[in-house]
């Protein structure tokens, strides 16, 4: 309760007329985000709930641990296999290495986007809204280890500022914040998030680690099959995540237990998750039966971003479709779209990212078909 007395303390200084009044959004933003508001509506509609917007953005970010601990543990298991180290590093050694490596992104990330966030709110006098909250921690964990800090820096700025803020913020953006910034990212250097060198971390940090040699390349599995070579991991590898890729797509077992997280808690729609899979599933079969792909189609779900993007992307409840039917075919959409990018276009092997953006842009269409199909059935009704 310190803490609690302590904010109502200060309070008066944030109120009109305090001498921090200026600072008045930072103050809400902090408090709410430390405790549930205590105000209600006084007029209009108010429908009370036991959950906010930050306690589910906060769910959100506690279901990306498992894969931001994991990624952790593969940034310094694929150095270790690089350097050839493998059999002398230390489960506990690998995974502070990873760690020493993906924290300053992470860090890098909000500090820059909270603070667009903190000044955007102050300059149009609002308060300041949460959906960076998750946002901040998707962008470290699907982009490279080896992405530059001013690229980083840069990319989160486009993608606050552009995607976010300046549609009206949280809740009225059109496309994922995190997947515009990755596209930022991939159309502006596409040396630093494509080919064979950007996928493990080559130098030691703080002892941890070790250095590799210059021009040290690994391909992932996707990469693999686009230079039409065999790949080298088994699906074992696969689902496990041991095997080079961003940071927090290549574990599916990690993923899953997020899943579990978000349908627990009725937070991502399971029509959106499981209809990404199906249409990921038929297109796939489709691809094998007529040999356009040399794997099998269930290796284009444990691969690449496919499954991550399926549980923490396509599911957002902002640029997803709305209708119960949309759903459906938001999700089968998605899923068959990236297979096909990836199958049909070897420049780009991955596929989920500009699936998903293209999901995002056809969502409100496909609410608007669902309601108006279902206007016009219930006007025949009428009749």
């Amino acid at each position: 309760m310190s803490l609690r007395n302590y904010l109502d303390k200060i309070r008066p200084n944030f109120e009109e007329g305090g001498k921090l009044h200026a600072f008045k959004s930072v103050y809400d933003g902090f408090e709410t985000f430390l405790y549930v508001p205590n105000e209600t509506s006084k007029s209009g509609t108010s429908i009370h709930d036991a959950i906010d917007s930050k306690r589910i953005m906060s769910l959100v970010v506690l279901s990306l641990v498992p894969a931001m601990l994991f990624g952790m543990y593969n940034i310094g298991y694929q150095n270790a296999l690089a350097a050839g180290k493998l059999a002398d590093a230390t489960c506990w050694g690998m995974f502070l290495y990873g760690m020493l490596a993906l924290l300053p992104k992470i860090l890098v990330s909000y500090i820059v986007g909270l603070g667009i966030e903190f000044a955007w709110a102050q300059w149009k006098g609002e308060e300041i809204q949460e959906g960076y909250l998750v946002s901040g921690i998707l962008i470290p964990l699907i982009i490279p280890v080896t992405t530059p800090l001013w690229i980083l820096v840069l990319a989160v700025a486009f993608a606050v500022i552009f995607t976010k803020e300046i549609f009206g913020g949280t809740g009225m953006n059109i496309f994922n914040v995190a997947l515009a910034a990755r596209a930022f990212l991939f159309f502006s250097y596409p040396s630093k998030m494509t080919g064979d060198s950007i996928w493990v971390a080559q130098n030691s940090i703080f002892g941890f680690g070790y250095t590799l040699p210059d021009g040290f390349t690994m391909a992932t599995p996707l990469g693999e099959i686009a230079q039409g070579t065999s790949v080298n991991a088994s699906v074992c590898d696969m689902v496990l995540g041991l095997i080079p890729g961003s940071v927090g797509e290549t574990s599916v077992i990690a993923i899953a237990i997020g899943a579990v997280i978000l349908l627990w808690t009725n937070i991502a729609s399971w029509k959106t998750m499981l209809s990404v899979f199906l249409g990921g599933t038929v297109m796939g079969l489709i691809f094998q039966s007529t040999e356009a792909t040399p794997i099998q189609w269930y290796e284009h779900l444990v691969l690449g971003g496919f499954c991550f993007g399926a549980v923490f992307m396509a599911t957002d409840p902002v640029t997803s479709a709305r209708t119960e039917t949309g759903k459906w075919v938001y999700g089968f959409f998605i899923g068959a779209m990236a297979i096909i990018i990836r199958v049909m276009n070897p420049g780009y092997p991955e596929g989920m990212m500009l699936a998903i953006l293209f999901g995002n842009m056809f969502a409100p269409l496909i609410d608007y078909c669902v309601v108006q199909s279902n206007i016009s059935k219930r006007a025949k009704r009428a009749k």
